[in-house]
């Protein structure tokens, strides 16, 4: 019964996470930002992916130290001219652009360290 009950649990806080996070990926937004020299942070997530859950977290509070940084995500099962126009294939994909390149690319990390300095200028 405990094992079923903090299942539910990590299950709902999965869910709650994700949800709320939607799909903040256009491609005027990611072309303007990528013309104003920005870094741009793109995240593809799925719902019921407890990795990507563990990425949100790092990115919100990466957005509040990052400030002059983009992030977008989108569902990957969902998005998928979104996923092919940037040549993602996979969940939990983190890739950063700057100086409109992509200079980073990482499947799964859930290090925030890792994920930082994949961000930092």
């Amino acid at each position: 019964m405990r094992k079923i009950l903090s299942s539910i649990i990590i299950f709902l806080s999965i869910n709650t996470v994700t949800l709320g996070k939607g799909t903040t990926f256009t491609n005027e937004i990611f072309k303007k930002s990528q013309e104003d020299g920005k870094t741009v942070v793109i995240h593809s997530w799925n719902k019921t992916c407890v990795t990507c859950a563990e990425q949100v977290k790092i990115l919100n509070q990466a957005k509040k130290d990052f400030k002059d940084t983009i992030f977008l995500s989108f569902e990957q099962s969902k998005d998928k001219k979104i996923a092919k126009f940037l040549s993602i294939d996979y969940w939990t994909t983190i890739v950063v652009y700057k100086n409109n390149k992509e200079i980073s690319r990482t499947i799964g990390q859930t290090n925030k360290e890792e994920i930082y300095s994949q961000i930092k200028p």
